[in-house]
């Protein structure tokens, strides 16, 4: 009888030295899937108004309005009350200053909600809170 070729006649016990590329293939599919759906994402361009440069004159001395522990209002040091806000306010508006803001740590938050809703009526648009330095995490 004539013999079959040595490929066709090994025992099931013999290594198998054939690579599979099955899983290969999916990783490779799963990349390029990956690639093509976070490339446009990435491309992407967000219009971004960035200043040009040396606006001119330099900013003026930003105001400081205070809120005391009581709830009274200290304007650059000065008290003044809550009907003289919104005429210091568009003075500083007018002005281009910008204005900070610290309240003590004491006084409620309704106090400085209603300030906060006074400037923000007053249309003024560079505001910083200060005070909150105790607050930095190490």
């Amino acid at each position: 009888m004539p013999r079959a070729p040595a490929d066709r006649t090994r025992s099931s016990d013999a290594p198998f030295s054939a690579l599979n590329i099955t899983p290969l293939i999916d990783v490779m599919l799963v990349l390029l899937i990956m690639l093509i759906v976070t490339i446009p994402g990435m491309t992407h361009k967000v219009p971004v108004d960035l200043p040009q440069g040396d606006s001119g004159a330099p900013p003026g001395v930003p105001h400081r309005l205070d809120i005391t522990a009581d709830g009274s209002l200290l304007w650059d040091g000065a008290q003044m009350s809550d009907a003289q806000l919104p005429a210091r306010l568009a003075d500083g508006v007018a002005e281009d200053r910008a204005l900070l803001i610290q309240t003590d740590e004491a006084a409620r938050y309704a106090r400085f909600d209603a300030v906060l809703a006074t400037v923000k009526r007053a249309g003024v648009t560079k505001l910083a809170f200060v005070g909150n330095e105790r607050m930095k995490i190490d």
